[in-house]
């Protein structure tokens, strides 16, 4: 199953254009470094002492091909000088060198080919001060607010229903379990939300974009969107089914992170004109496939929720600016926003393929008495730069190639996450929402409260 999907992976990359450049001495060369990060990440294993020994055939092909075409250039220059007698036999010599050839470039081709699709499985290298192990390790690095920990407190569900905001119900006769609809004032609520955080990161510099669903599925891919080995994809898959194994395949976006960079895949840049920083509206769409339960219930974890997405990029140099950039843009996001919330370094396991580090934001709910992600940071260095071809010219190295760029992405506002934290804080005793300040002009009549 796990090998059918890096064949796959490689010919949607394939398909359309994606050449991703992976360096595949660099990846022999570390080969022990990177089965270490894989393990500590928790990641699905690539056989890298094989990865060796494929790199290590790769090099001595591509050597032979080099001598075997440096012969055939000698037996052509030869036929030139040679008389009629001795030119037929150089011309059949240099034919049987040709057919060698080509067999040899074919086999460097497949070689090739493993070596991609095996690479592209590879995760990010990781920060050497990312906590190792699992969610409970991660650091805190800063609290913002105090919990609220008052009795009798409601969680979001019962006060929504109150307040007639959200429809669970009918969303599951409509579409399904894990869909809603938002109505009322929890539907100008969300425009208020996409507003204020779009507004927010259009004045810290961020191009707004309104950003595609249906995106390719190898940009999912190139972006890290894949699973490891033994576990469900959360992409929703929503190609035509055919019996053509070179027809594009299309997925439902599950960030706009995807789309966002997407819209600089294939791109070569100038050095002068980076950071390029954009914020991106659009749905984001997850399978979320396992069991539902007491902490996951209500608006916590479903099938499609709005985002607004913060995503750069950068020089490798610019990249740890641009992660503290993005950072202080959302802990700003959710000081105004009144919400009790801590950062934390997240560690190894928690690590997508893509983040070299991620910071995730968790705000206090406090009707569901704990602590709940709203947000992340991941910066992804060159992972998904080499794998979407986003790359710079140095600005003063007139003669240097091409490099590639540093990628970062973050969340703005989760919709339904900053619904449920602000629904839970901001309960009164009579039933009614006090409404965030920076929210309340984008409500109709600009209510201080929501009220039942």
């Amino acid at each position: 199953m796990f090998k059918q999907f890096i064949q796959r992976s490689y010919r949607s990359y394939s398909a359309v254009g994606f050449q991703p450049k992976l360096d595949y001495n660099y990846l022999s060369q570390n080969a022990t470094a990177i089965e270490k990060n894989m393990f500590l990440r928790n990641h699905g294993k690539v056989d890298m002492k094989q990865y060796k020994r494929l790199n290590q055939a790769r090099l001595i092909i591509y050597n032979l091909i080099i001598s075997l075409r440096s012969d055939r250039n000698g037996l052509s220059l030869a036929a030139k000088e040679a008389n009629d007698c001795e030119k037929r036999a150089l011309i059949i010599q240099g034919k049987e060198l040709k057919t060698n050839i080509k067999q040899w470039e074919e086999r460097i081709k497949t070689i090739e080919s493993e070596l991609l699709g095996q690479g592209l499985l590879i995760p990010n290298s990781t920060h050497p001060l990312s906590p190792v192990g699992s969610e409970e390790n991660a650091n805190i690095i800063k609290t913002v607010g105090t919990p609220r920990t008052d009795q009798n407190l409601l969680d979001h569900v019962v006060i929504a229903t109150k307040l007639n905001i959200i429809d669970f119900e009918q969303a599951a006769v409509a579409t399904g379990s894990s869909f809603y609809y938002l109505q009322g004032m929890g539907a100008f609520l969300e425009l208020a939300l996409v507003q204020y955080a779009m507004h927010k990161a259009a004045s810290r510099g961020f191009l707004s974009v309104l950003t595609p669903d249906i995106v390719r599925t190898n940009l999912a891919y190139g972006c890290g969107f894949q699973p490891k080995s033994g576990e469900s994809s959360q992409i929703y898959d929503v190609s035509t089914k055919t019996t053509n194994p070179n027809d594009i395949a299309l997925c439902l976006a599950g960030t706009a992170e995807i789309p966002l960079a997407g819209k600089f895949a294939l791109k070569l840049l100038n050095e002068d004109d980076l950071p390029q920083k954009v914020v991106g509206f659009g749905h984001a769409f997850r399978t979320e496939s396992g069991g539902r339960g007491v902490i996951t219930k209500g608006l916590y974890r479903v099938h499609q929720f709005s985002k607004v997405e913060l995503f750069a990029v950068t020089t490798p140099d610019q990249s740890e600016d641009m992660m503290d950039e993005i950072k202080t843009l959302q802990e700003d996001i959710f000081t105004e926003l009144g919400l009790c919330f801590r950062i934390l370094d997240m560690p190894t396991e928690e690590l997508g393929a893509s983040a070299y580090r991620k910071f995730d934001m968790e705000a206090w709910m406090p009707g569901r008495k704990t602590w709940g992600e709203i947000s992340s940071t991941s910066n992804c260095t060159d992972y998904q730069s080499r794998r979407l071809s986003i790359r710079y010219r140095p600005k003063y190295q007139k003669n240097q190639n091409t490099q590639f760029c540093h990628t970062l992405n973050g969340t703005a506002i989760a919709v339904p996450r900053i619904i449920i934290s602000i629904l839970e804080t901001f309960q009164q005793p009579d039933g009614s929402v006090e409404v965030p300040q920076v929210l309340r002009k984008w409500l109709p009549g600009e209510p201080t409260h929501l009220r039942p």
